[in-house]
């Protein structure tokens, strides 16, 4: 009775289709995610050689000694754009309805304290220590400023180069001025007020400095 038994299971497992197929399934879903894994990586790959043939044409093409950190580039534009996201969202989550524009005087009073901060934090001596792990001291250029190239490496001569160009500056700092400006409108006219402050008075530190050349 037991051999009858037996054999009527083993005869059973061979009928069952239920086994065979569940492990077909498994083998075609393992080799299908292991096709697109494969697929995956190769299109990584491939792009990976297209940027590194980009980039080495770009900064080598034009025979210049001038390192051009295209990788850096990258990361700070990323950074910014990502940064400017996350600005917007904040604004848009804070406030119900559309954040208003700035008038023409607020417009006036902005422009000159973006092009004052982006002087003051690029060129100003007191803050080169803010810059020193991007840059290197080149010399001095009068009225408290300083000369200074990017250090080497991708990374920190694309940094290098953003800290010490107030035309690079312009557009992050900009952007950073009309954020604070659609969240807290009254404390950026402060803030704003003080830096065209600064900026008038250099004007009349230069406009006094030349009537006394004159006057010699």
């Amino acid at each position: 009775m037991r051999d009858t038994d037996a054999r009527l299971h083993r005869t059973a497992d061979r009928l069952d289709p239920q086994e065979p197929a569940a492990g077909g399934a498994d083998g075609a879903d393992g080799a299908d995610g292991s096709s697109a894994g494969r697929a995956g990586r190769s299109a990584l790959a491939r792009a990976g050689r297209w940027y590194s043939r980009v980039r080495d044409e770009y900064q080598h093409g034009g025979g210049q000694d001038d390192e051009r950190p295209l990788t850096g580039y990258a990361l700070l534009s990323t950074g910014y754009l990502a940064a400017t996201g996350v600005a917007v969202g904040a604004v848009a989550r804070r406030r119900r309805g559309a954040a208003p524009l700035p008038g023409p005087a607020d417009m006036a009073l902005l422009a000159v304290a973006v092009a004052r901060t982006t002087r003051t934090v690029s060129k100003d001596a007191v803050l080169s220590h803010l810059r020193a792990p991007f840059t290197v001291f080149v010399g001095s250029q009068g009225s408290g400023e300083v000369l200074e190239q990017p250090r080497p490496g991708a990374v920190r001569h694309a940094v290098g180069e953003l800290v010490t160009c107030p035309f690079c500056l312009g557009q992050w700092v900009g952007t950073a001025a009309l954020v604070s400006y659609a969240t807290a409108p009254r404390a950026t006219r402060w803030a704003a007020t003080l830096m065209t402050l600064v900026a008038a008075s250099d004007a009349l530190q230069f406009g006094y400095a030349a009537l006394e050349k004159t006057t010699e």
